[in-house]
């Protein structure tokens, strides 16, 4: 199937509309260039009402740990946005709802294999990360400690909310290790 006639369907899909807050507004950015494919949670209230991916204190955070601007991060053919849950999933009591759990299986296989040029995948957060590396690294901090292992073609984040500071103050490694190995193989893929 075309990509284009691909997207139409996700961004028309409406499977979980029933238990989304705000109503269906799936938010990915998906290009067959895309050398780089990032797969995270789910989009915030704020992405949902601008219609932009990470559009927050998360994405700002996010965009420094790759050590890129906007300007990259948001040009599809260089990378990739494909949450585990396309559409904003409400609140719960200390932060977002998981994500829906109907996106992933209905559309990530379709939209991976129309990715053909993707060389690195960064898994974003705890369902991300039990999805695509739960059997290898059955924690977020094994998998993310394991990213020199995981490179060159995979990585685990933690995510980069400001819930998760505290995460970050106990793994001092992940900024003086982690992130350089991130933000290296980024500027090779961005300027290759």
């Amino acid at each position: 199937m075309k990509l284009p006639i691909l997207l139409n369907e996700v961004r028309s899909c409406a499977v979980c509309s029933a238990q989304l807050p705000l109503g269906p507004r799936p938010l990915i950015q998906i290009s067959e260039k895309a050398k780089l494919l990032i797969i995270g949670q789910a989009p915030g209230k704020a992405a949902h009402e601008s219609g932009i991916p990470w559009k927050d204190r998360s994405g700002d955070r996010l965009r420094e740990w790759l050590g890129i601007g906007s300007d990259v991060f948001y040009d599809a053919s260089k990378l990739a946005i494909m949450p585990m849950g396309f559409c904003y999933p409400g609140t719960a009591a200390s932060g977002d709802m998981p994500p829906r759990p109907e996106c992933a299986p209905l559309w990530h296989e379709r939209l991976r294999s129309a990715m053909p040029a993707v060389e690195l995948t960064i898994y974003v957060g705890a369902f991300a990360i039990a999805e695509y590396l739960g059997e290898e690294h059955p924690t977020l901090t094994q998998a993310v400690r394991a990213s020199g292992d995981l490179l060159p073609r995979r990585m685990a984040l933690p995510h980069p909310s400001p819930r998760n500071n505290m995460w970050l103050r106990r793994n001092p490694w992940f900024a003086a290790e982690a992130i350089p190995l991130l933000q290296s193989r980024v500027t090779k893929l961005i300027n290759s």
